[in-house]
């Protein structure tokens, strides 16, 4: 779509690399830039699916175990840097849709050195904690041996996946949600080859599942970064411009921290239900463990939408569009609910043969389709929940997600589960925390977003 270009700062030719979403029909505009973000996640998840489906086919049930009880972990401590970095993905859509692209420039610069440290970091951390971190979560001891490796191989990793993530933020900030997915779909393929090569044909262990990964995540952040570095776009990454601006990385601490600690506040909660799913021993985390596999397809929907709604409300805030952006905002949310709840209702329809797909057990397969059951009528919520936080993170309240998320998703959560484990040590409470904390969060969300003025609030923010 054309734009003004900055008189000074603009690259010669940035049209075909970026999209500025404050033109057009919005409902176009945001679905164009949902759609290949929506692929992208349908990619990720396919490969993480086909990843667990094999280290399950060749490895056995301990090692599927593993593998998905480690994955609530690893979220925790990659969440954070990737929640933060959308801080940056926020000034950056404001900055692209005001046409101010020196300062656009320099949020991109300043996001990445911070993420290289950050990546940095949770590299070392993680390398170093994950052979103690299978204890704290209370993992079966049959499940341990295979859990050390494959987390130890994985936070290797980290640096590559925080890059991708910090990149694929630059991207979609000014509206390129189509490279993003190319990269991914090269490098979800190579995953998938390469977990058949290692454990099938090569016959090697676990942790060459999460060298696999390893390398997948390598390959996209090197082709994002390639994108990234030509001179010719819009958001040009210069080496020799590498630093950090004090004034924008205020911006992006401001908008970032508290996504971060949101996306942690979530991982948090999530480990404490793992660690209480744990207590029902190898059959329950294996259940729990597909269900949660199978549950992620219907996070494809919510996630693109409220991708697509941070940066396009970022831009039309940004450019002072305040009508356009409640219009995008509304279409936005009823787009993710509707697809969500369609998603949730082929789960509940086959719930036994899709969780069967994973493990061969019948006690755990007759637990995942129950959670599935218990949960999946009710994936509206969720969506709704993630669209607001996303409508939020993109005018510049990211502190309302956080509290929403702290209190809610966390507090209540885990309160509510260790009440309930105490009164009544039943799988089925555990299930039913998700429905009740989505419809809280829902309800709040719905009177924040109708009581306040957050479009002009975002206006004051920003002078």
């Amino acid at each position: 779509m054309p734009y003004k270009y900055f008189h000074m700062h603009a690259p010669q030719q940035p049209r075909r690399e970026a999209t500025l979403m404050t033109k057009g029909d919005p409902k176009k505009v945001i679905f164009a830039f949902a759609f290949p973000i929506f692929l992208s996640q349908l990619f990720q998840q396919l490969y993480s699916t086909a990843d667990a489906w094999i280290v399950s086919k060749y490895l056995g049930d301990d090692a599927f175990s593993a593998v998905s009880s480690s994955g609530n972990l690893i979220h925790l401590m990659i969440s954070f840097f990737v929640g933060a970095s959308m801080g940056a993905g926020v000034v950056i859509s404001r900055y692209f849709g005001a046409e101010d692209h020196e300062k656009m420039s320099k949020g991109v610069h300043t996001s990445i050195l911070v993420s290289l440290i950050c990546g940095l970091t949770l590299t070392l951390a993680g390398t170093v904690l994950a052979s103690w971190i299978p204890g704290w979560m209370s993992l079966d001891k049959e499940v341990i041996p295979y859990a050390v490796p494959y987390l130890r191989w994985y936070f290797a990793g980290s640096l590559a996946l925080v890059m991708y993530n910090t990149f694929k933020g630059v991207m979609n900030a000014v509206g390129d949600s189509r490279r993003p997915l190319y990269y991914l779909i090269i490098s979800s393929l190579l995953n998938i080859f390469l977990d058949w090569l290692f454990l099938g044909p090569m016959d090697l262990g676990i942790e060459w599942a999460a060298i696999a990964t390893t390398i997948s995540q390598i390959v996209s952040a090197l082709l994002c970064l390639a994108q990234l570095t030509k001179k010719d776009t819009v958001y040009a990454l210069s080496w020799s411009k590498l630093r950090m601006d004090s004034a924008i990385l205020k911006e992006v601490l401001r908008y970032g921290l508290p996504t971060g600690v949101q996306n942690s506040v979530i991982g948090l909660a999530n480990v404490m239900v793992q660690t209480h799913i744990n207590t029902f021993t190898k059959i329950g985390t294996a259940a729990c463990g597909a269900y949660a596999r199978i549950q992620g397809f219907a996070f494809l929907p919510i996630t693109s939408f409220s991708m697509a709604l941070t940066t396009y409300i970022g831009q039309n805030l940004g450019a002072k569009e305040y009508e356009r952006a409640k219009a995008g905002a509304r279409f936005g949310i009823w787009a993710s609910m509707i697809m969500a709840e369609i998603i949730g209702v082929i789960l509940y329809i086959f719930a036994e043969p899709l969780v069967g797909i994973f493990i061969k057990n019948p006690e755990s397969i007759a637990i995942g389709a129950e959670q599935s059951r218990i949960e999946s009528l009710f994936f509206f919520l969720l969506s709704y929940s993630h669209c607001l936080a996303g409508i939020f993170r993109g005018a510049g309240k990211a502190v309302i997600p956080m509290f929403v998320m702290l209190g809610v998703w966390c507090v209540f959560r885990i309160a509510y589960i260790s009440v309930a484990m105490k009164i009544d040590h039943n799988i089925i409470w555990l299930f039913w925390a998700y429905p009740i904390t989505w419809s809280i969060s829902s309800l709040i969300y719905l009177l924040y977003y109708l009581k306040t003025d957050w479009i002009h609030g975002f206006e004051r923010a920003s002078t």
